[in-house]
């Protein structure tokens, strides 16, 4: 079972791209730190120094400006695509397959899931289109 967050980004897609992949960028939007550039074949360690929390993801396949494939948690993989609309606008669209449907708790993680993309898109569109780097982290449960 997979679920699927888009969000419209007034920047073009190679701008939108570097924001996930360059661990100078990362920051601004979505985790504390990435340990180095995301690149296909990478295990790459991911922190969130707010909560005290870090995990890693594998890089399954990467196209620059158009696509990135990466796992993490247990057989989860996430899909971000860019779909340039123009030469100032992307759709990004973000799907992650691995929700199994006999959890007991299966409406929960898509529920939270969905949650989780959603803020981190809001953040990523904060951040590319208006400089606003201070809603990262901001979400408390």
């Amino acid at each position: 079972m997979n679920n699927l967050t888009k969000m419209k980004i007034e920047r073009p897609a190679n701008e939108v791209f570097e924001a996930f992949v360059d661990p100078e960028k990362i920051g601004n939007f979505w985790f504390s730190s990435s340990s180095e550039r995301w690149e296909q074949g990478k295990i790459i360690t991911l922190r969130y120094e707010e909560y005290a929390a870090q995990g890693d993801i594998t890089i399954l396949e990467i196209k620059n400006n158009n696509k990135i494939v990466f796992e993490w948690g247990e057989g989860h993989v996430v899909t971000i695509t860019l779909h340039e609309l123009d030469h100032s606008s992307t759709i990004v669209e973000v799907n992650e397959e691995g929700f199994r449907e006999t959890d007991d708790d299966f409406i929960h993680q898509l529920v939270d899931n969905k949650e989780g993309w959603v803020y981190m898109l809001t953040c990523l569109k904060g951040y590319l289109e208006f400089g606003i780097t201070k809603l990262r982290a901001g979400l408390v449960k």
